[in-house]
Formats: C-alpha cells, structure tokens, sequence
C-alpha cells in the first residue's frame, strides 16, 4: 500500500510539473514585432524630402515648412493655408530644440491599415508624422507620444 501511495505522489507532481510548465510557456510575452522596413523606392523619395525638409528647418523657414505640410493641417480648416499654419502651428511646435530635434532623429517608417506609407519621427513626448501623398511626402500630423 505504501508504494502505492507514494507512485500516486510522483505522478502528481510530475502532473503539477507539467501543469506548471504549460502555465509558464502560456504567459510568456510574445516576440517583438520585427520593425517595418520601407521599399528602397519609398525609402529613396522620403530621404530626399527629408533633406529640404531639414534644410528648411535649419533656415528656420515657416514658409517653407509650410509648403512642405498637407493643408489644411489636420483636417482643420482655420488652419488652410500657409500663412494660417506658420501662425498657428509652426510657432508653436518648431522650436529651437524641435528643428534640431527633427534634423538629427532617425525616422521609423510605418505602412497604415489604409495603405500609406509613414515615417513618423519622435521628439520627446511629439511624434511628427510624415506621410506619402501623390504631390510626395508631406507632414500630415503633430501628436503627442502616449
């Protein structure tokens, strides 16, 4: 009887072993997502842009920047045109710090559910997104990095 017992208490722990192991290789954290890589041509148009873009940004050139920028900005129609967007966004958001900032940080490219081609690049707590059009590659959106 006693070895009874005691093969009934190696199969259980043996049982609880493997209940154990499952639960562990069930919680485990799922492997990053490799990150996105654009096509040459896309990533070939998007280095371009970023180079007048820079070039703008160096110059301090809202003008220019704003060329650069889909209007109306974000879908708001107060800020349609160019002189609307160095007004109401460009002296606000493209400080000193954030031109330097968007002149030296990599892009991450991202393709969307829509199919577009982004390169968003982060600015401490602002991501400025930067999306394929068919005039080219233009800022489409300032966000907040949440």
């Amino acid at each position: 009887m006693k070895r009874a017992g005691e093969a009934g208490l190696r199969g259980m722990k043996a049982l609880s072993m493997t209940l154990l192991a499952i639960a562990f290789a069930q919680a485990a954290p799922a492997p990053a997502q490799a990150a996105k890589t654009a096509p040459p041509a896309v990533q070939a148009e998007f280095t371009g842009f970023m180079r007048r873009f820079a070039a703008a940004l160096k110059a301090n050139d809202a003008v220019a920047v704003a060329g650069m920028t889909k209007l109306p900005f974000q879908g708001d129609a107060d800020v349609s045109t160019a002189a609307q967007f160095q007004t109401k966004i460009y002296k606000g958001r493209f400080s000193a710090s954030a031109r330097a900032c968007l002149q030296r940080s990599a892009a991450v490219y991202d393709r969307d559910p829509e199919n577009n081609d982004n390169f968003l690049v982060f600015c401490g707590d602002t991501i400025f997104t930067f999306t394929r059009t068919p005039a080219g590659f233009l800022l489409t959106d300032i966000g907040e990095n949440d």
